[in-house]
Formats: structure tokens, sequence, C-alpha cells
């Protein structure tokens, strides 16, 4: 029910001499009422600080507004509305259900209800009189009501957004580089009620297409903005269970790059990795059509991290594919490759797919282009350094 309907709802007949005659009674009221309301309803179940007097303010508006509807015809309902309003507002704002203030106005007019019952011979009431002030209480209960249900509606919508704000916050200062102060990230967390985790990953994403794109059901403890030029997601516990498939919904529109696991301190860690994997996804060096793991791809992304050196190091390092024609060059690379990660000329095969005797071919013929840089284990380690870098797409020498 809106403001503007209870505002204009009649009102029932009753004596303004009523109003004068209840009057003397409403601090006793207003007791009766607090106590039953403490008793019965547990949010209000406090005795002192700000939840008495949040009960006692609304209890003493309730009754006070009532009187001088009655003794006074004229008077203005929009004052008491707004206060309803105003407590309603409060209630969202401390998080406490619409369903509790609704109970301790029902309260409020059982208490009045049986008060007036038991006065009613004192107060000359007749049947009718009774009638006609008990359907007063609830359309006035209704009215307060519908107030305070405008008042919370309208902080849940003001709460929630102050909420996102805060959360957005707390990711902005989580992958801070350098790290935010960890009080602050603490005082925050505790505000939007978010448990600090053993362990997080941070998400970088970039959207498959233009335009709007639906926003994903996540969990309450992942952080998330979309908004954002560079849109990224934190992700508390990424080894706990179902968090593997947490992330699956999103691939369809997102490219998804998941950064390494870290210390909450190291989250900004975990998004620069992030974000390096996925500037690999945009240039085709890694598969952005599936969620991306950056933990499987440590090696890349390392010798990515200064390309001009590898360019340098293939200089010399693949000079001798220099004398073969390019078809020869990528099997003899690749096949060079494969043996170098594994050691064994049968396991090549079945990687690459072609007849062992086909390897062992290969293999002699790199070994007589490539001898001197096959004898120590730190000449192997930077040619098979510079072999990946050339089959993940980076050319670090000519041809």
């Amino acid at each position: 029910m809106s403001l503007a309907r209870v505002v204009e709802q009649p009102q029932a007949d009753i004596p303004r001499e009523f109003a004068e005659a209840l009057r003397p009674y409403l601090d006793v009221l207003a007791e009766e009422m607090i106590g039953e309301i403490q008793a019965s309803v547990p949010e209000y179940s406090r005795q002192s600080g700000a939840y008495a007097r949040i009960v006692r303010h609304a209890v003493e508006e309730a009754l006070a507004g009532f009187v001088n509807r009655v003794g006074d015809r004229g008077a203005s309902r929009s004052r008491l509305l707004e206060v309803f309003r105003a407590v309603g507002s409060g209630e969202a704002a401390e998080g406490r259900p619409l369903d509790s203030l609704q109970s301790a106005l029902r309260i409020c007019a059982r208490v009045a209800w049986r008060r007036l019952a038991e006065e009613s011979e004192r107060l000359n009431l007749s049947r009718q009189r009774m009638c006609d002030i008990g359907e007063a209480i609830l359309v006035y209960l209704d009215e307060i009501a519908a107030a305070a249900a405008d008042g919370y509606s309208e902080a849940q919508v003001r709460v929630a957004g102050e909420l996102e704000l805060r959360r957005r916050r707390l990711l902005d200062l989580l992958v801070a580089h350098p790290a935010a102060d960890s009080r602050a990230v603490a005082d925050l967390a505790r505000s939007v009620r978010w448990t600090m985790p053993r362990t997080l990953a941070c998400v970088a994403l970039a959207a498959r297409a233009q335009g709007d794109l639906p926003r994903p059901g996540l969990p309450p403890d992942v952080l998330v903005d979309l908004d954002r030029s560079d849109p990224c997601m934190v992700v508390p516990d990424p080894e706990g269970p179902g968090r593997h498939g947490l992330l699956n919904a999103m691939a369809a529109d997102w490219t998804v790059v998941i950064g390494p696991a870290v210390a909450v301190g190291e989250a900004g860690l975990s998004l620069r990795l992030a974000r390096d994997a996925l500037a690999l996804a945009r240039r085709g060096v890694l598969d952005g059509r599936r969620i991306i793991r950056v933990s499987e791809h440590l090696a890349t992304l390392m010798i990515f991290q200064d390309e001009s050196l590898i360019q340098i190091m293939g200089r010399t390092r693949l000079e001798p594919l220099l004398a073969l024609r390019p078809s020869q060059r990528d099997r003899l690379a690749e096949t060079l490759l494969a043996w170098l990660q594994s050691g064994n000329a049968t396991e090549v095969a079945a990687r690459l797919h072609i007849h062992p005797q086909t390897v062992r071919y290969r293999l002699r013929q790199a070994t007589e282009l490539f001898a001197d840089q096959l004898g120590t284990s730190g000449d192997r380690f930077e040619l098979e350094v510079v072999l990946r870098a050339r089959a993940a797409g980076l050319t670090p020498a000519p041809g």
C-alpha cells in the first residue's frame, strides 16, 4: 500500500471525547506495549541502548498520533507517516527484518484493544463505539505499517547501493599495488560482512562482445566489479568445494583468466599475473575460448615477461635453424623442444603423433646443428626457453 493511498483512508466515527479520556493512560499504555514487544520480538529484546530508544520512540509516536487523530479531525497525517517512514528506514539500515517491526505494531494494537475492553464500562462505551474504535485502530495500524514498509523498501535500495560501493572499494584495496594497509582492509571487510579468507585468487575478465552482458549469479563472498575499464573479481578460497565450476557460466560471454591462489596481502600480484595472461590470450598466445588458469601457464608468462631479452637470446640460440627451409625449421624446432622436455624419443613420437624412426632422424639432424648447445644443463635450459617462446608465437630469431 502506497503512502498516498493510506493518507486518503477515512477515519472511523469516534467521539472526540474519547481522545481526552484516553490521554491520561498514554504513559501506562506505552510501558505495557514496550514490555510485551521486548518479551515477544527477539530483535527488540534488549533493555537499553539504541534498541530500547527505537522501540520507545515508535510506540510513543504511534499512541500520540492515534489520540491526536481522534481528538482533532484536522490534524495532519503527513508528519506521523513520515515518522514511520523513518522508523522503517532505520530498521532496514540496521539489517532487521520488516516482519519484526510489523509484529511490534500488531502487539501495540492488541494491547490497546485489551486495555480498551477492560476500561469500556468505566468509559461508558457502547458495543457500537467499541466496534468503531476497533476499526479505527486497525485502519490506523495499516496506515503506519504501510508508511514503515515504504521507508523500509526505499532504505533497502539505498543500503544495497552503499553496500555495493563499499564492496567495490574493498576490491580496490585488496588488489592495490603496493598493498594497502592491512588494518584498512580488515575494517572495510568487517563493514560489508566479508570474512577474510586464508587464500584468494583474482580473476581478470574481458567481454567477448560489445553492449550489456548478463550479470552472473555469484556467491556473496565473491567481490566483483564488471563496470570498470578492466573488469575483475576476487574469489576467496579458490580451491574450496565448488569453486572450480564457479566461473563456467561466465565463459560464454567473457574471457576468464584466473590468477594464482595467494595470501590476502598478495592479491595485487594475483591480479597482475591474470592480466598478463589475459593480454597473451588477446594476442592468441593462450587459448581464450576456455577458462585460463595462470597456474598452468607460468612458464609462458615468464618467457613473455621480457620479450626483448628472449629476442636477443634467440638470435644466438636458434641461429642454426637459418640453414633450413621454413617448413624444416618448424618440424625440427617442434621435435627438439619435445625431446628437451621429455628426453625420450618414444614419448616424443607419441606426443607429436609421428613414427619413432622419424623422431630419431630429426634428432640426429638437431644434434648436428645444435651440438654445442646440448652439452650443459644451462645451455639446454636456454635452448628450451627460446624454443618454447617460438612455439608460443614469439619469434626470437629470424625465420
